[in-house]
Formats: structure tokens, sequence, C-alpha cells
């Protein structure tokens, strides 16, 4: 397979990234970007740098009942030399292990002097209040 090893490297940075996310472990988290890094979530544009993770967001929001989130898929869509797109789903849980929800997303990883890292990240979440609700499939954000 072309381009194996970058697709081997980042698939591990997302490995380390939802290690690092479920530990609340902020260096290591931020260790898992290229910063900045480009977030569109919600229908907001962010860009974020390093020291913009606070312990706070692990409660937060999104994840106010959340306590740990795992992979379902991933699945390359691009790969190069120097940057790898990853199509993603994955779940978040309570800590009793009750799903809360599942977020699409795709991952842009890049290599740029030196470790590999998240550069843009685009999720296709709803709005909390929305997370129960069918979407008509072309526009389904959540599964």
């Amino acid at each position: 397979m072309e381009y194996e090893s970058s697709i081997a490297a980042a698939q591990k940075v997302l490995d380390d990234f939802m290690v690092a996310f479920n530990a609340r472990d902020i260096p290591a988290f931020e260790a898992t970007f290229n910063f900045p890094s480009v977030r569109l979530a919600s229908n907001t544009f962010v860009i974020l740098s390093k020291g913009d993770m606070k312990p706070e967001r692990f409660t937060s929001g999104a994840l106010a009942e959340w306590d740990h989130s795992a992979w379902e898929r991933r699945s390359v869509i691009h790969a190069g030399a120097d940057k790898v797109h990853i199509a993603t789903r994955f779940k978040r849980s309570r800590k009793d292990g009750r799903r809360i929800g599942g977020v699409l997303s795709i991952y842009v990883l890049t290599r740029r002097s030196g470790p590999w890292g998240l550069k843009t990240t685009t999720l296709c979440a709803p709005p909390p209040d929305r997370h129960r609700t069918p979407l008509p499939s072309a526009s389904r954000c959540r599964e």
C-alpha cells in the first residue's frame, strides 16, 4: 500500500489523541497536535493554539455527562507523504458505559518538520439539544 508509513503514523496519533483525551492529560493531548490547528464543529470555526485546552473543558457543554470516548470507525480517505485524511466515527459514553452519542468527523493529520499531529478537525455534530433527534439521512451527523 502506498504511503503505508504515513497512514500508520497518522493512526498512531489518533490512538494517542483518544488515550490522552480520555485520561484528561492536557500535555499529552496537546502533544498530538501540530499547532495552530483548525476545528470546525457545531458551525463554529476555531483556531486552536497550545495552551487553549483547560481542565473545565472536560466537564461542560457537550462533555457535561461525558466520561470517555472510543473510536467506532476510522477510514483513510486520502494519504500522502506528509498528510493523511481520516474519516471517523467515535462514541461518547457516560461513566456507567451508557452511550451519549456518536459523532462523525474527519481528521487531517500532517507531518511538519518533525512529528505527525492533528492539523484540522471537522465534526458533524448537531447542537446537544438535537443529539437524539433523528435527522434525514443526507444531513445526518450523529449515528
